[in-house]
């Protein structure tokens, strides 16, 4: 009886611990403190984590905050695999083009009560990324940097060419003039980098059109429309012409690597590009905003922290990520120069990282923001997006049946989303 009574006490001390680690650590740590699980993919930024986590614990010694690293490839599949077994971590970063999908599925905790509660004012952060954390009228996630598209070029071979630099007046039409002047097919160096790619390329020409890649409601594809096609059919244009690397190009050498290695004078970028054209470059690298189609665009994304719905920390892990995301973390992540923070008037440490490079050109350019497209099946129309486009720049199809598939399987999606 007793031996009985003895293993059936070691299940029920086992279950116990089992059940603990669930939906976040309430204690666990050392000295029986409080344990914050925190999660995010880039080791980049630890030195500036590490900084902003030893302000947090001035306030909360009872409270020890433990962060993961998981590479990219692994993250997201670990983290969703984690957070529906009710054992993932208290804060973790988010993405636009996954935060539907969590949020949607009740994984990621609404902080409008906790925003009310402390009084937090969110107007410090851009509009586009408020937007874009928001889920049914509620904001999920507070912003921690920021990124927006400029147009990258290089200063020696514009200097050889006799060419100013390009400036805010420029438009597609004074692009391409310089792409043709600027194009060398003799000795392989290309005007102008016209991207396959969606946020760095086609997003933005399409919001320079008037168009939109989905509507504001998120209920329509702007794909098969005027504006879209419009857009596609200038950038093929620069391709035909011989100014741009072709698709096929630019999927056997990516575009960064093209003009990082001087064989191209001009690629727009994304700003957090910036460290690694001037490590590639240094002082022939300049930056610029982005030339105006019938109105100016820029994309704008960001990451923001997120809290798991099932925490059991909840208020301590809302008191780190308003560190985390509040002016003296972020201006602790703009001096590290690892990207731009998502506070405004936090950007000067940012913005002295690489000092030849004017990269108050990416700030500027908030002015015209638009945010990254998103909705709660973002990955799903995207895939079919990338193969209609993606058909259409290999010469595989025309761009009039590569949009209207893309927008029809587009609106298909969109139409089985809970909204």
């Amino acid at each position: 009886m007793r031996k009985r009574m003895a293993v059936l006490f070691s299940v029920i001390l086992m279950l116990a611990a089992v059940l603990s680690a669930c939906g976040g650590n309430a204690s666990g740590g050392e000295n029986g403190k409080k344990v914050i699980n925190v999660a995010l993919w880039d080791e980049n930024v630890r030195e500036t984590l590490d900084q902003s986590i030893k302000i947090f614990n001035q306030k909360h010694p009872n409270v020890e905050v433990k962060v993961t690293y998981t590479p990219w490839a692994d993250y997201w599949t670990k983290l969703k695999t984690s957070l529906a077994g009710n054992s993932g971590p208290d804060v973790y970063w988010m993405n636009g083009p996954n935060f539907h999908s969590y949020a949607s599925s009740g994984l990621i905790k609404d902080l409008s009560p906790l925003i009310e509660q402390s009084g937090l004012d969110t107007s410090v952060y851009n509009e586009a990324l408020i937007d874009m954390y928001t889920y049914q009228g509620k904001l999920h996630g507070l912003p921690y940097f920021q990124d927006s598209i400029g147009l990258y070029y290089n200063k020696e071979l514009f200097d050889k060419a006799g060419l100013a630099y390009p400036d805010e007046t420029w438009t597609w039409e004074t692009l391409e003039e310089n792409a043709a002047k600027l194009t060398d097919k003799a000795n392989g160096i290309y005007g102008y980098i016209a991207p396959i790619d969606s946020q760095i390329g086609y997003y933005n020409y399409i919001s320079q059109a008037g168009g939109y890649v989905i509507s504001e409601d998120k209920t329509t594809s702007g794909f098969n429309t005027p504006e879209a096609l419009e857009a596609f059919k200038w950038q093929q244009s620069l391709i035909d012409k011989g100014y741009s690397p072709t698709a096929q190009q630019q999927l056997e050498t990516k575009s960064r690597q093209l003009f990082g290695s001087g064989k191209a004078a001009m690629f727009p970028g994304i700003s957090v590009n910036s460290p690694e054209l001037y490590e590639l470059l240094g002082d022939k690298l300049g930056v610029a905003v982005l030339p105006a189609g019938k109105e100016k665009a820029s994309i704008v994304h960001g990451l923001s922290w997120a809290i798991n719905g099932k925490t059991k920390v909840e208020q301590e892990a809302w008191e780190l990520i308003q560190v985390l995301s509040g002016k003296e973390g972020q201006e602790l992540l703009a001096e590290s120069g690892f990207s731009m923070p998502a506070y405004k008037g936090t950007e000067e440490g940012w913005l002295k990282s690489i000092p030849s490079l004017d990269l108050q050109v990416f700030v500027d350019s908030l002015e015209f923001a638009v945010p990254y497209p998103v909705s709660q099946k973002t990955a799903e129309w995207q895939d079919a997006e990338v193969k209609e486009i993606q058909a259409a720049f290999l010469g595989k199809k025309s761009f009039e049946e590569a949009l209207k598939n893309a927008g029809d399987q587009m609106n298909a999606i969109l139409a089985t989303e809970t909204k």
